[in-house]
């Protein structure tokens, strides 16, 4: 049975703190292009810019002399946060076709938004960190009570022994301890441990080749520009955004905006009938995607329009090549109503809660569209790149069975099948080639995140090659169980998946920090790679650049963020940009959260957008952008 429509949850939004001067170089209001999409701009804000963090009780300062206690991440108001993402209690979890639309009168608040802690608590215990004193390793070997030193046989055992303590502590640190050995369905399932260096790696070259991003001779960047909030009157999802080779491709309101990447000035427009509501994160080579968006502008007698518009947009000549609806197969003549869209080669696969279809790229032509099932089975989404599969549900609303399935993009034609275990509600697909799944088995992630464990499955036999278990107190990636295309934070590529760990204590007086390690997707079991954001930084995947992984590093209150690319066989970090430290510029950029932004980069250019805007609310949202883009020279 089709639920009612529920609000989606409002996405916290811009910078914080008080209203502050801006640098000599004048990053106050956004510079917009000279034939602004967006018509009037907002009011510039009150002299200066971004905000300053709420300084701590004086009971919280550290000493004189002492560095500053760091603001909190990414843009949250005040208090130090725990990792990004953390929630403030079990986060809404609307099923599959639910509604965009918010209701009137219920409250926005964001879903993972987390709750700040009060000013002047020590940070929290993080990952891998014992809540009690570690036993100190034993120390080298001392001269006896006679004065004689050990003999070299006792050196030798003595310092066996301190080896032999100390991987046994590693050990602890990082075993993840899922204690799932009782489920019937794994292949083999991973221990979560997660040993190795920065750097340490067999060597050699990356199973998926090298990468295109080059070292730059100066990492350092620039502000290149940035493009204010278009005026809404009520929570809008502005999802999508694209690079081609001439091109930054953003959605914006009730329309699909080109820019210069260097100037931000508006290349093309394409004015849709509504709002986007969905976006393929996939373009093919010659740069066309797909979008589903709604079939007019809110009325006063349609507040909330129908998402049941599927179109097909050249990303290098600025047009809408086509748009239609389709009949939901169980509905009657009523379109259906969309919830996400994907495109793998030249197939469009979109998806709802009412059905679905597949369309030609370019003409446009329907290829095939799920059929009624008397077993009550239904495509729930799809995922797209390389191949395509999808994500079934058949049974009861209460006691449901997904099936992935791996298919023909042209016939949608199933090539194997694989059933989900019981306890799995939502199910999102993290990569089509190879197949990997990610779920919250029987909601034991705990964290919000969509994940308790990892699928890879042989896509041409539905076998389950292993099951590794992504405990949600170890790792950070993000899946929302509203759409089965929506993982983050995560990248697939060498065989292998890359994940983030949540962020824990450093090694220095204060910060966190973190690093990304993998796991095989055929054993299972983790690797050797590992590598650290260093001291108050932390950082997650962005994409693969063939062998190589693209991660973002989150900056301390006091730095700039940084791009790296970290080589898919030694694990060595490069850093490809690095980003202006000025405090109105920072406090910008680590405003863009991982769980309500995208985040893309390419030769040079990183581009920090919005996935949801509001109306606004005070003062403090002079300070959101919808894009903010450096470059490097």
């Amino acid at each position: 049975m089709t639920q009612p429509p529920q609000p989606p949850n409002d996405p916290p939004q811009g910078g914080f703190g008080a209203p502050q001067d801006p640098p000599p170089d004048g990053f106050g209001a956004p510079t917009p292009p000279p034939a602004d999409p967006f018509g009037k701009q907002p009011a510039p804000p009150p002299a200066g810019g971004f905000g300053v963090p709420t300084p701590p009780p004086a009971a919280a300062q550290p000493p004189a002399g002492a560095p500053q206690q760091p603001g909190p991440g990414y843009g949250y108001p005040q208090g130090q946060q725990p990792g990004y993402g953390y929630p403030q209690g079990q986060p809404p979890q609307p099923g599959y076709g639910y509604p965009q639309a918010p209701v009137p009168g219920q409250p926005q608040q964001g879903y993972g938004f987390p709750q700040g802690m009060p000013p002047g608590q020590p940070p929290q215990q993080g990952y891998g960190y014992p809540t009690t004193p570690m036993q100190q390793p034993p120390q080298p070997p001392q001269p006896n009570g006679n004065g004689k030193k050990f003999s070299t046989q006792m050196q030798i055992i003595v310092a066996a022994s301190v080896a032999v303590v100390l991987i046994v502590a590693g050990g602890i640190w990082y075993s993840s301890g899922s204690g799932d050995d009782g489920k019937k369905d794994k292949a083999s399932q991973s221990s979560g441990s997660t040993e190795g260096k920065s750097g340490e790696n067999k060597g050699g070259a990356a199973a998926d080749g090298p990468g295109k991003e080059k070292a730059p001779a100066d990492p350092k960047s620039k502000v290149a520009f940035q493009l204010p909030l278009p005026k809404v009157t009520d929570v809008t999802k502005v999802d999508g955004s694209w690079l081609t080779d001439k091109a930054y491709v953003k959605t914006g309101l009730n329309e699909i905006v080109a820019y210069d990447p260097a100037k931000g000035t508006k290349l093309w427009s394409i004015p849709l009938a509504g709002q986007v509501c969905a976006a393929s994160r996939h373009m093919s080579k010659d740069y066309k995607t797909a979008i589903a968006f709604e079939q007019s502008k809110p009325t006063k007698a349609t507040k909330y329009p129908p998402c049941n518009q599927v179109g097909a947009i050249d990303l290098s000549t600025g047009k809408l090549m086509w748009s239609k609806s389709v009949t939901a197969a169980t509905s009657g003549d009523a379109a259906v109503r969309f919830e996400e869209v994907t495109l793998s080669g030249t197939t469009v696969a979109a998806g709802g809660s009412e059905g679905g279809a597949a369309f030609d790229l370019n003409t446009g032509a329907e290829r095939w569209k799920p059929k009624a099932t008397t077993d009550g089975c239904s495509d729930r989404g799809y995922g797209g790149g390389e191949a395509l599969a999808v994500v079934r549900k058949c049974g009861s609303y209460d006691d449901p069975q997904l099936v992935v399935q791996a298919l023909n993009p042209t016939t949608g034609a199933p090539i194997s099948s694989y059933k989900m275990p019981p306890g799995v509600d939502y199910a999102s697909i993290v990569s089509t080639k190879p197949l990997v799944v990610a779920a919250d088995v029987g909601d034991t992630a705990g964290d919000g995140s969509g994940i308790s464990d990892f699928f890879s499955i042989d896509a041409s036999t539905g076998k389950l090659l292993t099951r590794i278990a992504a405990d949600g107190e170890k790792y950070a990636a993000r899946c929302a169980s509203t759409e089965v295309e929506s993982c983050s934070q995560l990248a697939v590529g060498n065989n292998r998946i890359y994940v983030p760990t949540e962020d824990h204590e450093g090694t220095g007086e204060y910060g966190d920090t973190n690093e990304i390690v993998s796991f095989d997707l055929t054993t299972g079991k983790p690797t050797s790679d590992r590598a650290d954001a260093g001291d108050r930084y932390t950082m997650f995947p962005i994409r693969m650049d063939g062998g190589n992984i693209i991660a973002y590093r989150v900056p301390p209150y006091d730095k700039g963020g940084q791009v790296v690319s970290i080589d898919g066989a030694t694990f060595k970090q490069t850093v490809l940009m690095e980003n202006p430290s000025d405090e109105s510029i920072r406090d910008a950029e680590t405003s863009f959260t991982p769980d309500y932004s995208e985040f893309r980069y390419n030769d040079g250019h990183l581009y920090l957008s919005s996935t949801m805007v509001s109306k606004p609310s005070g003062s403090l949202d002079t300070s959101r952008r919808l894009v903010v883009s450096f470059s490097r020279p």
